[in-house]
C-alpha cells in the first residue's frame, strides 16, 4: 500500500520517479533547520529540494533558495550570509488559513457580519 501511494501521491514528500533520479544521480548537498534536503548533479547543473513532509514553497529559507536558483555556488552551510542579525525566523504561508492577513475594513475582521468602519449609503 505505501508502495502504491508513494508512486501516486506527490505532496508528501517525492515521487517514485524522483527517489530513483536522486539514487542514481544526486549528490547530497545539505540539510535545513526544517529537514528539507538538498541535492544537486554531480556535474552540478541541476539542483532540487526533497520536503520534508508537505511540499510547500515557502518551507524554503532565502539562504537556501538562493542557492536552489544559481544565484551564489556555494550552499548556505559552507558560507554563511551576513544578514542573520536582522533576518525573522521562518513563518509558513499563511494564505487561506484563519491566521492569515486581514487589512481593516475586510469582512474577515467584522464581528457577526456588519463592518464597524463601513456606513452603507442610502438615498434620499
Amino acid at each position: 500500500m505505501k508502495f502504491l501511494l508513494r508512486l501516486l501521491i506527490w505532496w508528501n514528500s517525492q515521487t517514485l520517479g524522483t527517489q530513483i533520479f536522486t539514487w542514481r544521480r544526486g549528490q547530497k548537498v545539505g540539510e535545513d533547520a526544517q529537514g528539507n534536503v538538498f541535492y544537486q548533479t554531480r556535474d552540478g547543473k541541476r539542483r532540487w529540494v526533497i520536503y520534508n513532509g508537505e511540499c510547500e514553497a515557502s518551507r524554503i529559507s532565502p539562504d537556501w533558495h538562493g542557492w536552489l536558483h544559481f544565484t551564489w555556488d556555494e550552499p548556505p552551510e559552507r558560507s554563511a550570509l551576513r544578514h542573520k542579525t536582522w533576518e525573522k525566523p521562518h513563518q509558513e504561508n499563511l494564505t487561506g488559513s484563519a491566521l492569515a492577513y486581514a487589512p481593516a475594513g475586510s469582512i474577515r475582521r467584522s464581528v457577526r457580519g456588519t463592518r464597524q468602519d463601513y456606513e452603507a449609503w442610502t438615498p434620499e
